[in-house]
């Protein structure tokens, strides 16, 4: 499954992204916001569970605002398991 993900209140204008049907992240790719800190995201979460990450970045946020890419990027997880759950049971 991929999804083109919308982040709002961070500097990241796109999270592309695409879990296997074992829910694993196969690609996770931003656009805008800081390039050294979005690849490094990418990479470690590339190969994990999608719910391991959510578990491990949601809530986290960026100086005084009230979220972060990662945390976006867990936002953007929730809702393609939400949307694969969804799919399967129809």
């Amino acid at each position: 499954m991929q999804m083109s993900f919308k982040p709002r209140g961070v500097c990241s204008r796109e999270i592309q992204l695409e879990i296997d049907e074992h829910q694993i992240i196969r690609s996770c790719r931003f656009a805008g916001g800081c390039h050294g800190n979005a690849q490094g995201i990418a990479r470690l979460v590339e190969g994990r569970p999608a719910q391991e990450v959510i578990d491990t970045l949601s809530g986290i946020k960026c100086g005084f605002k009230q979220t972060s890419c990662p945390d976006q990027l867990a936002k953007a997880l929730t809702q393609m398991l939400e949307e694969q759950r969804e799919s399967a049971a129809v």
